[in-house]
């Protein structure tokens, strides 16, 4: 032909690009990759994803710009940038955590159970059911319960919703826009959702006061992207779980908890039902990157709290158990 026609051309760039890729995915040895599959439903899908991004944003974005500003509610570790700086590849940096613009002290309460059992305990998800079904019966429904797992995450859906009247809404039933449209809208609506669920979800007033975790958000171990992190720190002589594993659940757990108080007048609970944070010495870290929530153990101080927030501005009424 004479004269290509222009999708010819796109099409014979595209198959160049796929060509390249392909290449990359099977042939190449950078060592600053991790190559993986997953299998979806009747498709597989190839990935190549870095282990350090460091050097790549250094290259490709802070070099090429004199300033650059990165702001996010969820950027500290125990108030410091250094996670943060290391995995973007920060090196001279102006850094300042600002106040923060919610009065977290009266608008939130955050409930840790005493009597939970351990999470790798068998008799753990009875226990949450248990509790689960007391949180929303106290809150009427209103709520986010926010899983690690999709296993975790239905099986605590099948143990919860025979015993509860209030609208239950599972992710994974509906398309996710689908199934937040229907929260916003339901009365007492309950969404049972994991990760997608813990951050850029906006449930402003009411209609959300009560986000449950069902346990701290480390990441799969054996995720092949988690995994290579892990093998690279290691081979590098530096502590994973210190540096990388304990930082990243941090953030996970702030941006979940994130979901509960959106505006300066939404107020409502917040409630973690792993123990962890209370028994381990990383437990600390996870606190101290907290908001100042008023903390209790007590479902009494959780049913004084909610009912003051249904319209009475008198929160500091009661007195929540100091952690």
């Amino acid at each position: 032909m004479t004269q290509k026609p222009e999708e010819l051309l796109r099409m014979a760039r595209r198959s160049f690009e796929l060509r390249q890729e392909m290449t990359f995915l099977f042939e190449s040895n950078e060592r600053n990759f991790v190559y993986w599959y997953e299998r979806r439903n009747k498709g597989v899908f190839l990935a190549a994803t870095p282990i350090d991004v460091s050097q790549i944003l250094r290259e490709r974005l802070f070099e090429q710009f004199d300033t650059a500003i990165l702001t996010s509610a969820t950027l500290t570790v125990g108030g410091r940038f250094e996670f943060i700086r290391q995995r973007l590849g920060l090196d001279h940096t102006k850094e300042r955590a600002l106040p923060q613009e919610f009065n977290f002290a009266e608008q939130a309460l955050l409930y840790l159970p005493r009597a939970m059992p351990d999470v790798r305990n068998p008799a753990f998800s009875s226990k949450a059911a248990d509790e689960i079904v007391q949180l929303l019966e106290l809150s009427k429904g209103r709520a986010f319960c926010l899983f690690t797992s999709y296993s975790q995450m239905n099986d605590l859906f099948e143990r919860v919703r025979t015993r509860v009247e209030f609208p239950l809404l599972l992710q994974g039933t509906a398309p996710r826009s689908a199934l937040l449209e229907r929260f916003k809208n339901i009365p007492g609506a309950v969404l049972f959702a994991t990760a997608s669920f813990w951050q850029g979800v906006d449930v402003p007033g009411e209609q959300l006061s009560l986000v449950i975790v069902d346990r701290l958000p480390f990441a799969v171990p054996s995720d092949p992207i988690v995994a290579a992190r892990v093998r690279a720190l290691q081979e590098d002589g530096r502590n994973p779980f210190a540096e990388y594993q304990v930082p990243e659940a941090v953030l996970s757990l702030k941006q979940g908890f994130g979901r509960l108080i959106r505006t300066k007048t939404d107020q409502g609970v917040l409630a973690l039902l792993d123990t962890r944070i209370q028994r381990m010495p990383y437990g600390k870290i996870f606190l101290e990157s907290l908001p100042r929530y008023r903390t209790t153990h007590e479902l009494a101080d959780v049913a004084r709290f909610l009912g003051a927030s249904g319209g009475s501005k008198r929160l500091g009424a009661h007195s929540a158990s100091p952690f």
